[in-house]
């Protein structure tokens, strides 16, 4: 080849190819060529790719899966040169680099389409296992190789199957692929063609395969339905192994397919006749039945009155007395009660009962076993500022007015003589059976309580201004007596005048008279006095006689005007 007296670099490229006897290809080294076998020797093909001398490979490189080379001088290959000696020009040449040049170059093809490509699990590493594409190594992580947790995978190795090629990385050598999303696509692909198959209410049968507390997965024949807990009687079913176990076939109802989701919703007891039907005329208001306490919660209990009809009993329908208690320290669960229907909504599919109701009102027999006027007994049960409240029969409790607990002392004084605990007798005043409420008197028990006409023989009744003589002096008060040889009684210190300076007990002497007003009498029938009721009587008496502070007089000159008449 003739040159330039001065050569350019291009020249030189175009002397060395010459030289190497592949000018015409621009190079060999790092490139996939054609060759012919010129001869089989010694365990090697020799082969032509046209430069100065042939390259050698060995024949197990071209062994196939029946382990024959299947070359013959003549036959044409594609080797890789990986580089050319520079001594002789002997190519060093490679079919397993020219395998994987070429399934790389097809790989990168298919995995721009996004296509599956196929290939053989061969080996395991840290972290999954090694997968050949047809001379190329790939990458399959553990989490890909199946939908599942796979225990064993010596089932799948060495066998030729489809993957997804997830990343790749030519100049680093990388691959990544994937089996599970190839499993998961025709999955899903099956699952489609399974759920056109399939329609809302159409009844099929299934295989349990899996049970959890809300309901049972059934295998519809490659594709899973939900049989959800509470579509699977109309009874109450606590957790569905009640009614199912796993394997068993069942009949089943498509309720609803959910085309996004691919979702299926399965039924069981749409399949059976509805207990609901015609409930209103089955469960008439006022009727009493019998049922059986499946479930307690804290507003109340339900009641198994058939199977798939229950009631609830509220909390405020199951005693006549105890009220504010939690339910189950009534009725406890499987306990066959008597109950009355209150309420039937068939639309809600909801009956109302009442355990009280079918148990009778305590007041209503209260008040026929208890008439008006008829005495009772019963323990103390509680003292409050206003009375006290008596437990009698039927578990039903009667109210004490602090003013009907004795004669002649305060409502106070009354209720400090009482403590709880003690068994104590009582009239009946009062039955109200709709405020539930029982009114009761124990005074009304006391022989020769005080009259109009006098109490205890003594002639003097309340509200009597009386004199008495001061018998003796107490820091609480006076002890007095009317006349000469009348009823002795007691006069408080709060009672011996209406200011405070009046009422200090020593300001008075024994024989000292006294006028004073009959307040009321103790329970041995003594009378009470006091001079402070007197005064405000007398006060009161003189504004009604003689004018009041608003006609211009004062109360100076009421009390004077009063003062004088009773001296003329």
């Amino acid at each position: 080849m003739a040159t330039s007296a001065n050569p350019t670099r291009a020249d030189f490229e175009a002397m060395l190819n010459e030289q190497l006897g592949g000018a015409e290809d621009g190079g060999f080294e790092g490139r996939v060529v054609k060759g012919t076998v010129t001869a089989i020797e010694n365990g090697k093909a020799v082969i032509d790719v046209g430069l100065k001398s042939e390259g050698r490979v060995d024949l197990k490189e071209f062994s196939r899966v029946d382990g024959e080379h299947g070359l013959e001088v003549g036959s044409e290959v594609e080797v890789f040169v990986d580089r050319v000696e520079n001594a002789d020009g002997e190519a060093m040449l490679s079919r397993d680099r020219a395998r994987r040049e070429a399934a790389w170059d097809k790989l990168e093809s298919e995995f721009g389409e996004n296509a599956r490509v196929n290939g053989r699990i061969f080996g395991r590493v840290k972290g999954g296992f090694t997968v050949d594409l047809d001379g190329a190594v790939a990458f399959l992580p553990g989490s890909q190789v199946d939908i599942r947790p796979v225990r064993d995978i010596t089932p799948l190795m060495d066998i030729e199957q489809p993957f997804q090629i997830l990343k790749m990385d030519r100049r680093r050598g990388n691959i990544v692929v994937s089996r599970r999303s190839i499993l998961e696509e025709t999955r899903a692909e099956q699952r489609s063609e399974l759920i056109d198959g399939l329609a809302e209410g159409q009844i099929t049968d299934g295989v349990v395969k899996n049970i959890t507390d809300y309901g049972a997965f059934v295998d519809l024949g490659g594709i899973d339905g939900l049989l959800h807990v509470t579509d699977m009687s109309y009874k109450r079913v606590n957790h569905p192994s009640e009614v199912i176990e796993i394997g068993q076939t069942v009949t089943v109802q498509i309720i609803r397919i959910n085309q996004d989701t691919q979702r299926i919703s399965l039924g069981m007891k749409q399949l059976e006749s509805d207990p609901w039907d015609g409930v209103a005329a089955k469960y008439p208001v006022g009727a009493k039945l019998s049922g059986t306490v499946t479930n307690i919660t804290e507003y109340g209990a339900f009641v198994e009155l058939e199977a798939g009809i229950e009631g609830l009993v509220h909390v405020s329908e199951m005693s006549w007395t105890k009220k504010n208690v939690h339910p189950g320290k009534i009725v406890s669960t499987s306990q066959e009660v008597d109950v009355m229907v209150l309420e039937v909504d068939s639309d809600k599919r909801r009956i109302s009962l009442g355990l009280k109701q079918a148990q009778g009102n305590p007041w209503e027999d209260f008040a026929d076993k208890h008439p008006v006027g008829s005495t009772v007994e019963g323990e103390v049960k509680n003292a409050t500022e206003f009375g006290l409240f008596i437990g009698l029969d039927g578990d039903v409790d009667g109210m004490v007015h602090m003013s009907d607990i004795a004669w002649g002392i305060s409502g106070e004084d009354a209720l400090a003589l009482h403590r709880k605990g003690e068994m104590v007798s009582a009239v009946v005043l009062d039955v109200d059976v709709e405020k539930e409420r029982i009114s009761l008197g124990m005074k009304q028990l006391e022989k020769g309580a005080p009259s109009a006409e006098g109490a205890g023989g003594s002639g003097i009744k309340r509200n009597d201004v009386v004199t008495v003589t001061v018998l003796e002096v107490r820091d609480g008060g006076l002890e007095v007596q009317v006349g000469d040889d009348g009823a002795t009684g007691f006069i408080k210190r709060s009672d011996l005048g209406r200011d405070r300076d009046e009422q200090r007990p020593d300001r008075f002497q024994v024989g000292a008279k006294i006028d004073a007003m009959v307040i009321g009498f103790d329970r041995s029938k003594k009378p009470n006095f006091s001079i402070k009721a007197r005064q405000i009587a007398e006060e009161k008496e003189a504004v009604q006689q003689f004018g009041s502070s608003d006609s211009g007089a004062s109360l100076g000159d009421i009390l004077g005007a009063a003062l004088k008449k009773n001296e003329e």
